[in-house]
């Protein structure tokens, strides 16, 4: 598994109302970044501030410059370290990252699923809560 490369195709994919965020999240945003607060609407994020319509796009999502030696597009967060949980555990399966063509699955993850989840797993183990043991 590669590491990523900022493609962006989970932000583009999800931006569109496929995200969430819980209400201590949102009410963070409004006591200590109202900007962000500013695009949720009724609970629900990335929402036009002036009409309340669903956004097509994350607002905080940048096109990056383009490096001298590197032509393809790269993204980056505005809000980073205030994005959804959402945002934060994803990916979460080999199975979505297939799905929503995540460029940093590869050929071998295919081929030894369970081992590559194990090394997902270990790769967001700062992004994502302690598995609960049942």
């Amino acid at each position: 598994m590669k590491e990523c490369n900022q493609c962006g195709k989970c932000c583009l994919h999800y931006s569109d109302g496929g995200l969430s965020a819980s209400a201590e999240e949102i009410e963070a945003w409004e006591t200590f970044n109202p900007a962000i607060a500013e695009y949720v609407v009724d609970g629900k994020i990335w929402m036009d501030p002036n009409t309340g319509a669903q956004l097509t796009r994350c607002p905080w999502l940048q096109l990056l410059p383009a490096g001298t030696t590197n032509r393809t597009d790269k993204y980056g967060c505005s809000i980073y370290q205030d994005r959804p949980e959402d945002c934060r555990h994803y990916p979460t399966s080999i199975a979505e990252m297939v799905r929503d063509g995540c460029e940093m699955i590869e050929v071998r993850d295919l081929k030894a699923p369970e081992q590559a989840q194990k090394m997902l797993d270990h790769m967001m183990s700062d992004s994502r809560p302690p598995a609960q043991k049942t």
